[in-house]
Order: structure tokens, then sequence, then C-alpha cells
């Protein structure tokens, strides 16, 4: 089945909303985990605007599930803190500094040779290593190219198309894209936009994902179902 990780940057962005510690970010790591998520996803930015760094430290410190850390590589204080907390797993996403939320995938044909440096430090350390790529057979096989462990499909045009009830436009591309990227043996993640929604076709349509990891719109229903029930809710989506 594929597996749920739950990224709490939104517990962060509430909390520095207001300074102090509420809501407690370290707590809400733990009781993801104590409520069924498989992991644990942090994507902390040069700014610091939501997760901090220090964040990624106390959290690595007390969870047991899988911790998956997000960010741009590009910034040597986001190699350091890989290297330094050893995470299960690394995704890298080509951010530029500032920006709002991911919006794209790596071009793996352009950036190939400065991936290929960056993943094999991070796979010399121990850690798993993905990638985010857009549902595009050339990127695919780019990424390939890399010796990246897995990709992470960027799912928000799968999200937009679907939201407007085109189903087989929203889902082909990344039909496509998975049997392409299964061809030459990547572990396959998927995030960005998935809700309660549109996850359950996405992972019927593409049973090989391995994981999704989901923040925003999960912490959008756990305000109204609670964190617990949210939880429990989409992993029900993820039962085949």
């Amino acid at each position: 089945m594929t597996k749920l990780s739950v990224n709490i940057n939104k517990f962060a962005t509430l909390r520095n909303s207001r300074g102090g510690k509420r809501p407690d970010v370290v707590k809400a790591a733990v009781d993801a985990q104590l409520f069924g998520a498989d992991g644990i996803t942090v994507h902390p930015r040069p700014d610091e605007r939501h997760i901090t760094y220090q964040d990624v430290f106390d959290i690595k410190e007390i969870i047991t599930t899988e911790f998956n850390i997000e960010g741009n590589p590009t910034e040597q204080k986001f190699i350091d803190l890989v290297l330094a907390t050893k995470p299960h797993q690394v995704t890298l996403v080509p951010d530029t500094l500032g920006q709002l939320t991911s919006d794209h995938g790596w071009d793996t044909i352009t950036h190939k040779a400065y991936l290929i440096d960056t993943i094999t430090m991070f796979k010399s350390a121990g850690i798993r290593v993905s990638i985010f790529v857009d549902p595009i057979t050339e990127m695919i096989e780019g990424a390939a190219a890399t010796g990246t462990d897995r990709i992470e499909l960027y799912t928000e045009s799968y999200a937009k198309h679907f939201a407007a009830n085109e189903k087989l436009n929203a889902i082909q591309p990344y039909i496509t894209a998975t049997q392409k990227a299964k061809e030459f043996g990547l572990g396959i993640n998927a995030g960005h936009d998935l809700d309660l929604q549109n996850l359950k076709y996405f992972v019927q349509q593409i049973p090989l994902i391995d994981e999704v990891s989901i923040g925003h719109a999960l912490v959008c229903d756990a305000l109204y179902f609670g964190f617990e029930n949210a939880i429990q809710l989409y992993k029900r989506q993820l039962m085949q």
C-alpha cells in the first residue's frame, strides 16, 4: 500500500505567526506518527519562515518513523543540515529563494551534472534520495541518469485537471511517467495539492506509488476533523 508522509510545515507557519511554541512542532511530528502516519516530512527554507533548522534537529531526535527532508541543495546550509541529521530520505526540490511553494520539478537534463554530484554525496552518507520532477518522459529519463533512488512526481497539474472534471487528462501523464520510471527501476513518490477528493483516484490508477507527501490539505482538514481523524481519513484513501 502507498505510504503517507505527513508534511508538518503548516504547524510551524502557525507557530511563527505568533511567536512562542504553540503549536508545538515536535509534538505535531510525534502525534502524526502516533496517529498512523508512515513518515514525517519537513521542508526548511533558507528564511526559516516555517520549519526552522533547529526544528529539524529536534524532530530527528525523537521520532522513530521515516523522516523526509525536502529542500534546495544549492544552499550549503541545507546540505549541512541533511548530512548532520541523516534522515531516511532527502527530497531535492528546485525552489528559488523566497518562493511561496514548490511549483515545478527539476530540469534533469540541464542540471544533470549538478544532480549527479549532489545525489552521489547524499547517497554516500547512506541517505535515500528522491528528486522532484514533472510528469514528462524526458525528465524521467534524465532523472534515471542522475543515480537518484526515487522521483517525486509534482501533482499540481493532476489536481487542477481533476477539479475541472477532466480525470483522464489529469491522470494520463502520471501513468506514462510512472511506467517510464519503473522501466528504470526508480521508486516513485508523489505530492502537491493531493487531498481527500483526488487522492483515492490517483493511487487507484497508479498503484505503484511508494509514498505520497501531504501537508497543506491535510492540516486544513484537521481544523475540521481533528488531526488524528484527518490522518486516518487520508490513510483510508490509500487503501486499494
